[in-house]
């Protein structure tokens, strides 16, 4: 049992005296009655920043619930069990035969448990902690561990960008078969995009793989992605940057996604990131690479890449909404930004008091470009007068770069050069199919190419 410092640990004001008052304590396995219904776990500690009129159960589904200590009629206890979440450790054994992987670590919870006693994550990051984590890994590769940040994704910026395209750079002169990047869901598809563009020509594969669920519950994608990704760094003949996660909200298989055009596109589903304007380059499933496309940069097996690490953050994205002002814009230029990306309307469109302040933007030596919020489709300023008007005023269409990507390219740009020309031709140049000819008539996502179960589906539509 737990001792007396330990038994509420992080409970006062009603929660505490409700567990007094029904006595139990931190960690005892219960079945409580409320005014809002059963329930049967255990009892977690809090965190000194929590609130104190509720107490919180881990159910047996692995999520957590919390319960207004106000509701509890009565709360029986059937057992205890202290959770030891420490992760166990072994040697990773190394097998000469088998390719050799770098991971690189972001701060990410791809591999990790949650100490409830302290409310933190505790990685896993060593070899050793890998493969006491996901033992499958070792059945794939040699692999090899680094830890570059230990941010939140959010927090992930040019400094992190550029430190980490020279970090791959350097694991592909020293021989590395694979690299991977353990990174959080929320912005991977920014960084995506941005290794995309500092690391071009790679003779290896590049993967980027996160976790939408934390390792500590039931329906935790974490094993599953980490084995998918490095079995594409180690395996796979597609030597591009990637992203690899969820296909299927289900253990089915995973989607591996090019960097320049991939999304999150759901807050919460382990299927959140999609392929916008094309299809997926690859199925993940089983010790098994299905290619979807065949125009893809194949795996060499010489040690060399393009490695261009720069950005410029003087850049801003701004997301056109109706009624919207010229201090906006106008707040940028006296910043002192040297390049704004648009998230149009339609086919590429704002409003008509924005007009001139756009004008002085690009006057002023700004680079400004169009994209459009629909994420599917192509700027097309040529159709409406909207269009021919913001082109007159210097504002340049950026085909159907996805909003995000055009930021991403616009900083990394600006990193090279601040003239007008070369900067356009930097930004409407195709790299990694960022910018393509068409857009495929199964690349919008409820008819995602290649995925079995939308396959199944239009085979019984389209006879």
């Amino acid at each position: 049992m737990a001792n007396n410092d330990d038994k509420y640990k992080g409970y006062r004001g009603p929660g505490k005296a409700k567990l007094v008052e029904q006595g139990v304590e931190v960690w005892s396995d219960v079945e409580a009655k409320t005014t809002r219904g059963n329930f049967r776990g255990i009892i977690l500690p809090r965190s000194e920043t929590a609130d104190d009129i509720h107490i919180v159960l881990k159910i047996a589904s692995g999520y957590n619930v919390g319960l207004r200590a106000d509701t509890v009629l009565e709360m029986k206890q059937v057992g205890y069990r202290a959770a030891n979440y420490k992760i166990p450790e072994k040697a990773f054994p190394f097998d000469p035969k088998k390719p050799k992987v770098k991971l690189f670590g972001t701060g990410g919870t791809i591999a990790s448990r949650l100490d409830y006693r302290t409310g933190a994550v505790i990685p896993a990051f060593s070899p050793g902690e890998l493969y006491g984590s996901v033992p499958e890994l070792a059945d794939i590769c040699n692999l090899e561990t680094e830890k570059l940040f230990g941010v939140f994704s959010e927090n992930m910026g040019p400094e992190q960008y550029i430190t980490l395209a020279k970090n791959i750079g350097k694991a592909i002169e020293e021989g590395y078969q694979g690299v991977v990047i353990g990174h959080g869901t929320d912005t991977m598809h920014h960084t995506a995009a941005a290794l995309s563009f500092m690391v071009q020509n790679s003779p290896i594969p590049i993967v980027m793989v996160g976790s939408q669920r934390s390792s500590d519950r039931p329906s935790s994608d974490a094993a599953r992605n980490l084995i998918h990704s490095v079995y594409t760094a180690a395996h796979s003949d597609i030597a591009e940057v990637m992203v690899c996660m969820f296909g299927p909200t289900s253990d089915q298989y995973n989607l591996l996604h090019r960097g320049t055009r991939v999304r999150k596109m759901h807050s919460s589903y382990r299927s959140t990131f999609r392929t916008l304007s094309d299809i997926p380059l690859a199925r993940v499933q089983n010790g098994k690479i299905e290619t979807f496309q065949k125009d893809y940069r194949r795996r060499r097996f010489d040690c060399k890449a393009d490695v261009k690490a720069v950005f410029d953050d003087r850049v801003a994205i701004v997301y056109y909404y109706p009624n919207m002002k010229p201090d906006i814009i106008e707040s940028l230029i006296d910043n002192g930004y040297k390049g704004i990306i648009i998230a149009g309307t339609g086919l590429g469109h704002v409003n008509k008091p924005l007009y001139s302040v756009l004008g002085r933007a690009t006057q002023m030596g700004l680079h400004v470009y169009m994209t459009v919020q629909t994420m599917y489709g192509f700027v097309q300023m040529y159709v409406y007068e909207t269009g021919r008007e913001l082109m007159q005023l210097g504002v340049i269409p950026a085909a159907n770069l996805l909003p995000e990507v055009a930021y991403i390219k616009l900083g990394w740009a600006l990193g090279q050069s601040q003239d007008q020309e070369e900067v356009k031709k930097i930004m409407l140049t195709p790299i990694s199919h960022d910018i393509t000819e068409r857009e495929p008539y199964n690349g919008y996502q409820i008819l995602q190419g290649g995925i079995p179960e939308v396959d199944e589906m239009m085979s019984r539509l389209w006879k």
